[in-house]
């Protein structure tokens, strides 16, 4: 199965993000902001934000100089002792604060064996997670995730999975015709949230951004209820401006 990976904004900014970590870390005694300009290339208005990412998730630490050294999440993510543990609590915690921050539930899922599998997942009361009534192994092509995660494949890669799943019909908007939703896939452009609107369960709408670390095919999504549809584009779109932080921890 080949993947087809296109760069988008989160990518860019994961890339941007690593590339300040890697120059900072080869500066034990602290490097400054201005230094780092110079080393990375980048601008003021691209390294101001990625430091404020990277301070807030504990990557980076500014010393009394004002200088930037490694942080602590750095240090736990580099270790191989308990890295798969300190991942997933980091992207807990990041799950949260996104949850958070656009209002809704959000979920990581991963492409793992040629199967849907939503990882991990932040809901609370006010965002209440989508109820899972069909396994979403089963109804890719009704989930936003399940959707962007076969977007990422390649044309053979997603007509293997829809041959293996049988596209059921599962509420009055699902897609179960797999020549109109190749061609949704195929026209889906990388940097645009896939949508799920009421096409996996009647009440619920989604969205999903991809998440592409290395080899491994990923996405975050939300869910909201349908009264807050009209939410759905711009907190969809606040979720694909936040997807670096997600991408750094899994890149690191």
């Amino acid at each position: 199965m080949a993947l087809q990976h296109k760069p988008t904004a989160p990518h860019h900014s994961a890339q941007h993000a690593l590339r300040v970590l890697e120059t900072v870390a080869r500066h034990s005694t602290g490097i400054t902001d201005t230094e780092l300009a110079r080393q990375t290339g980048l601008g003021r208005e691209r390294l101001t934000p990625l430091l404020r990412m990277l301070r807030r998730e504990g990557y980076v630490e500014q010393v009394a100089d004002g200088a930037y050294v490694t942080g602590e999440a750095l240090a736990r993510l580099g270790s191989a002792h308990g890295r798969e543990q300190a991942l997933r609590e980091k992207l807990q915690r990041t799950l949260d604060r996104l949850r958070d921050s656009v209002g809704a539930a959000v979920y990581i899922s991963r492409y793992v064996d040629g199967e849907v599998s939503v990882t991990q997942y932040a809901d609370s009361p006010a965002a209440p997670k989508v109820n899972e009534w069909v396994d979403f192994r089963f109804s890719a092509h009704a989930t936003a995730v399940g959707k962007s995660l076969l977007t990422q494949l390649d044309h053979a890669g997603r007509r293997d999975h829809l041959a293996r799943h049988k596209m059921a019909r599962l509420t009055s908007r699902t897609i179960t015709s797999d020549k109109l939703l190749l061609s949704r896939l195929e026209s889906q452009p990388p940097t645009v949230p896939v949508l799920d609107l009421q096409e996996y369960a009647v009440g619920t709408v989604c969205a999903a951004v991809p998440i592409t670390a290395g080899s491994a095919v990923g996405c975050l999504a939300l869910s909201l209820p349908v009264e807050h549809a009209h939410r759905l584009r711009r907190a969809a779109d606040a979720l694909n401006r936040n997807a670096a932080p997600v991408l750094l921890s899994l890149a690191i």
